[in-house]
């Protein structure tokens, strides 16, 4: 795996733990149509899916946990940083050398434009 340019644009947590969620989920519903076709009660099927579909998700959806893990991680980081910053800004120390960049969250958007 090589790590991306700062060209490219990775996606940011928000989106990583919405498409991860949704492809367990889409899991967890085609276990439940295959086993519900064939004759297994719905309920049944929906108990055997969730337990089968943990085991599967592990195996055909490495990649999407990896990019999960590494949103995770640069997220820690990011708000390591600034953290950092604000605290050294309350002791006192010397001021920052630039601005901790924007969030790529929706939400963290819009409170960023309510600031300017």
């Amino acid at each position: 795996m090589s790590s991306p340019t700062p060209t490219e644009r990775q996606p940011g947590l928000a989106a990583t733990v919405a498409l991860y969620t949704a492809a367990r989920l889409a899991l967890v519903a085609l276990v439940t149509a295959v086993l519900v076709v064939t004759g297994v009660p719905f309920v049944l099927a929906l108990l055997i899916a969730l337990i089968v579909a943990l085991p599967l998700s592990m195996v055909l959806f490495r990649g999407l946990r990896a990019r999960l893990d590494s949103a995770v991680n640069t997220a820690r980081e990011r708000r390591g940083r600034e953290r950092e910053a604000l605290r050294a800004k309350l002791r006192g120390d010397a001021p920052a050398a630039e601005p901790p960049a924007g969030s790529d969250e929706p939400a963290d958007r819009e409170a960023d434009r309510g600031q300017q």
